[in-house]
């Protein structure tokens, strides 16, 4: 990867977060190719960026021409080898799964150029494990972006034991070229933002299970009270229950009990309410808007 040249960009995976990753590079000028193993979830994924640039053009953060010129630079295929060639950064966006993971980097790895930068979108899971399943691990490295992709101007790049010093300046460079500013962490469980967002987002959920306050108010005290843009249970609702559920059990295994995940929060994970992308979590939503309260949470009014 030469720094000095227009940087090509594959993105493995293409749900929330990889069609918010493909987004975000070619708003900032980078050709895009997002891969998928699934043909409707790239079409969704599709409709997703023309909606996307739609609203930028409305909200006049991008003119037309620029949302053209940024639809035309991704590419969308299910062909790994078209999409990894001559890339300079290739980046997985799959589930939190570490064998998956593992696996998606393996097998693109064999057809990326050989100083192509290979980085996982990890919020969580061990990268120096990640790394591991590489022939190249010094070429790893953790490029954790935040969602809604689009909104959100922090990546945190995360170092593993393996990766390069080469590496990490280049990952570093390439967050910058998405106009976003990077945190460099090293590998540790939950990185930094991962677990102090964790710990914040279980005692929320604590606080709705012993009946402190409503979702409303404990929201609104960290939006209004501390200036978060978002807050902790309508965060947990927007990431998904599942996936807070997956990195609170990873971190308690790492860290201990103060990451235990609350009863609520398994009782709503075994009933499929998933949060936003099942239209209720704690929660109730329709087409991607807050509608009320779900049943049997927070307290009376």
């Amino acid at each position: 990867m030469d720094a000095d040249t227009q940087t090509t960009v594959c993105v493995l995976g293409a749900g929330t977060m990889g069609r918010g990753i493909a987004y975000a590079c070619a708003v900032a000028g980078l050709p895009v190719r997002l891969r998928d193993v699934d043909d409707q979830q790239l079409a969704e994924a599709e409709s997703y960026l023309d909606d996307t640039l739609a609203g930028g053009v409305e909200r006049d953060l991008l003119t037309q021409a620029e949302a053209d010129a940024a639809r035309d630079r991704v590419t969308t295929t299910t062909d790994l080898a078209a999409a990894a060639d001559g890339v300079d950064v290739a980046v997985e966006a799959v589930p939190e799964d570490l064998e998956l993971k593992r696996s998606v980097l393996s097998e693109a790895e064999e057809h990326v150029p050989a100083d192509a930068v290979v980085a996982s979108n990890t919020s969580s899971l061990p990268l120096t494990s990640v790394a591991a399943a590489l022939d190249d691990p010094e070429r790893a490295v953790g490029l954790h972006f935040f969602n809604p992709v689009h909104a959100m101007d922090l990546v945190e790049v995360v170092l593993a034991e393996q990766t390069s010093a080469a590496v990490r300046e280049l990952a570093e460079s390439f967050v910058d070229t998405l106009g976003k500013t990077a945190v460099t962490v090293t590998d540790a469980p939950g990185f930094a933002t991962s677990r102090l967002g964790a710990l914040q987002g279980v005692e929320a959920i604590r606080m709705l299970e012993t009946g402190v306050a409503d979702p409303r108010d404990v929201d609104a005290g960290m939006e209004l009270g501390y200036g978060h843009p978002m807050g902790p249970i309508e965060l947990t609702d927007v990431v998904g229950l599942d996936v807070r559920l997956d990195i609170l059990e990873h971190l308690r295994e790492e860290l201990g009990e103060r990451f235990k995940p609350p009863a609520l929060l398994r009782r709503k994970v075994r009933a499929g309410k998933l949060g936003k992308k099942t239209g209720e979590g704690f929660y109730v939503w329709e087409d991607g808007e807050i509608v009320g309260v779900a049943d049997g949470v927070g307290v009376e009014r």
